[in-house]
């Protein structure tokens, strides 16, 4: 096999009250993979994604992005590799412009001129908002702004993307919008989600965190039938939705 793009062997974390959110966590990502994080709240999702980009430091075990540990030394290079969304878009648009905000990254690591000009309309045409480039963020509606602030991490040419709650707060136009441009991508995504539906339409893969362990790792439908797996973990589809009966079901490809 090849060098995992996320291996995240045997972490553990407590936090400084004392609280142990992680207990022993694996997890292995290969390049492509599209991948939903499912669990309830207080399970430790949130605790494990801070620890990809060294935000947290591993109490115990280690995580490394395509074979570099993330460690001190290598934080700038790991923050490169791992980019994350956030939930609200506005946490990431701080800019006077669209453009400006994109170009924020890739111009604190030296990049200048036409260079910089290309890599953030090429960024901002992956997720259909070029035409944009000029507008101040706070005009665009939210779906829009979401868009924004994921080229704001694809203009930084990472390995992985992180995406918390993607769809929270979308219109259906806007959600089927943004699904579409994550299926274009060519990068790994890791999707933190309550979503079900979503998860099913856009991760072949699904891994089950729950009191800070992996509880399972499997095909997502697979994972959405296991009725006793669902209920254990406090994980409920949405009332008439049957993964049986939709086409969402994507090809582990």
């Amino acid at each position: 096999m090849t060098t995992p793009v996320l291996d995240v062997q045997g972490l553990a974390y407590a936090y400084p009250d004392g609280r142990q959110a992680l207990y022993g966590v694996d997890l292995h990502v290969h390049r492509g993979e599209r991948v939903a994080l499912l669990g309830p709240n207080g399970a430790g999702k949130t605790t494990l994604v801070l620890h990809l980009n060294g935000i947290l430091t591993a109490g115990a075990g280690s995580v490394s992005i395509s074979g570099l540990p993330v460690v001190k030394k290598n934080l700038a290079e790991i923050r490169r590799r791992v980019g994350v969304v956030f939930q609200d878009p506005d946490d990431q648009l701080f800019m006077a412009t669209v453009g400006q905000d994109v170009a924020f990254g890739p111009a604190n690591m030296g990049i200048r001129g036409p260079e910089l000009r290309h890599r953030v309309l090429a960024a901002l045409e992956m997720v259909g908002m070029a035409e944009h480039v000029d507008r101040a963020p706070h005009h665009l509606s939210f779906g829009q702004r979401r868009r924004v602030a994921l080229a704001t991490v694809l203009v930084m040419e990472p390995e992985i993307l992180v995406l918390d709650e993607p769809s929270s707060n979308l219109d259906p136009a806007s959600r089927r919008e943004l699904a579409d441009i994550l299926r274009s991508l060519d990068v790994t995504v890791l999707m933190v989600t309550h979503d079900l539906p979503y998860a099913l339409e856009l991760c072949p893969r699904a891994v089950v965190l729950h009191d800070g362990v992996v509880v399972a790792d499997g095909a997502t439908y697979d994972v959405l039938l296991d009725e006793e797996l669902m209920r254990a973990n406090r994980l409920e589809l949405p009332f008439g939705f049957d993964p049986r009966t939709t086409r969402a079901a994507p090809d582990a490809d």
